[in-house]
C-alpha cells in the first residue's frame, strides 16, 4: 500500500474513533490504513459488456483479479498504475467499466433492484450507484436519479449516458421536495436508495483533505437533515418495498441514530444483509444514547477489515403504507 502524506487526525475525531474501536490494536490498524491509498477497484458495466469479456481485454493491459466470484462484475487492478490511467483507458471511455471503490458498490448489492421495478436514487450524483442500479435492472423498468445542484446533475447525466443507461429519468430537486411531489402525484417506489450526504469520515484514504475539513459541528447538522430525508423517503416507498440507507462516514449520529429514528417513527423492519466483505454490527449505544437493538442488523464497514474505504449501510422493509 502506497503511503499518503501524513495528515493527522484532529484530536476530537481521534477520540471518537477510539470510542468506536476500543481495542488498541484495532484502532492502530485503522490509523495505519487511513494513511494509505485505496486499492484500484472497478465495476464492469454489464449493460455494455460481460465481465468475462472485459477481463480478457483488461488483462492485456494490467494484472486484474475477480476477488468475489459471486459478484464477477467487481474487478481489482493489483498493479501500480499511473495517475489517471484507469480513467483514460479506452474501455473506460467506452463505458465498459466504472471506477468505483469497493465500499461504494455495496449499497446497491444490498438494495437488489430487479428488472421492471420502479426505483428511486435520491442523492444520485456522480452516478456510480445509479448506473449500477440500472445494470441490475438490465435497463428494464424505471429509475429516477435525482440530485440538487446543476453541476452535479451534469456529471450524473454524463455518467448515465456513457454507461448506456436508457431507463433513467434525471431530476434536479431537493430530495424532500421531490418525495413530497411524487407521493402527492401517487407515485410509490419498489426500492429506494438513500445514499445520504454525510461528513465523509470513511473517505480519508481517497480524499485526505477530509482530515482537515472534518468538523464536529457538521455532524449534528447533517444528522438532522438525514432524519428528514429518511422520513420523506419512507413515505415514497410501497408497502413491502425496500429502502437502503447508506453513508461513507463512521459517525453514529449519521448512522445508527438515523436508523433508530426510523424504527421509532415508522413501520419498518431492519433486514440482515449478505455482502462480500466483513461487516461489523451496528452499535446499540453511543455516549448517552441508547438505540433499538434491531439497529445491530446494520452494517459497519471499517477500512482495516477489508482494505477499503469506510462505509455504513442499513436495509429496511416498509411494513405498511405511510401517509
Amino acid at each position: 500500500m502506497k503511503p499518503l502524506y501524513k495528515y493527522e487526525m484532529k484530536p476530537e475525531f481521534k477520540e471518537r474513533m477510539r470510542l468506536l474501536l476500543p481495542n488498541p490494536d484495532d484502532f492502530q490498524r485503522f490509523e495505519d490504513i487511513i494513511h494509505t491509498h485505496p486499492r484500484n477497484f472497478i465495476r464492469c458495466n454489464t449493460l455494455k459488456i460481460a465481465p468475462a469479456d472485459l477481463l480478457v481485454r483488461l488483462r492485456k493491459k494490467w494484472t486484474v483479479e475477480q476477488p468475489f466470484p459471486p459478484q464477477p462484475e467487481i474487478l481489482l487492478i493489483t498493479e501500480e498504475l499511473q495517475p489517471g490511467e484507469l480513467g483514460n483507458a479506452l474501455e473506460h471511455i467506452l463505458g465498459f467499466y466504472y471506477v468505483q471503490e469497493l465500499s461504494s458498490m455495496l449499497s446497491v448489492l444490498a438494495l437488489m433492484p430487479e428488472p421492471g421495478e420502479l426505483v428511486l436514487d435520491l442523492c444520485a450524483s456522480p452516478g456510480s450507484k445509479s448506473s449500477q442500479i440500472a445494470a441490475h435492472m438490465q435497463n428494464q423498468g424505471s429509475l429516477i436519479a435525482n440530485d440538487l445542484k446543476l453541476d452535479r446533475i451534469k456529471i450524473l447525466a454524463a455518467t448515465l449516458e456513457r454507461c448506456g443507461v436508457t431507463n433513467a429519468l434525471v431530476t434536479q430537486a431537493d430530495a424532500v421536495s421531490l418525495c413530497l411531489k411524487l407521493t402527492g402525484a401517487g407515485f410509490k417506489f419498489d426500492r429506494i436508495l438513500l445514499d445520504a450526504p454525510c461528513s465523509g469520515e470513511g473517505t480519508m484514504r481517497s480524499s485526505p483533505k477530509t482530515f482537515i475539513m472534518w468538523n464536529p459541528k457538521m455532524i449534528d447538522k447533517l444528522s438532522r437533515m438525514q432524519r428528514k430525508l429518511i422520513a420523506h423517503a419512507l413515505k415514497a416507498l410501497k408497502p413491502g418495498g425496500t429502502l437502503v440507507y447508506s453513508t461513507c462516514t463512521h459517525a453514529p449520529e449519521e448512522n445508527e441514530l438515523v436508523i433508530d429514528f426510523a424504527l421509532r417513527n415508522f413501520p419498518v423492519r431492519i433486514e440482515s444483509v449478505n455482502l462480500p466483505v466483513r461487516c461489523r454490527p451496528g452499535i446499540t449505544s453511543w455516549k448517552s444514547e441508547q438505540f433499538n437493538p434491531e439497529v445491530s442488523k446494520a452494517c459497519r464497514i471499517y477500512p482495516q477489515d477489508n482494505d477499503s474505504e469506510g462505509f455504513f449501510l442499513c436495509k429496511m422493509t416498509l411494513l405498511e403504507e405511510v401517509k
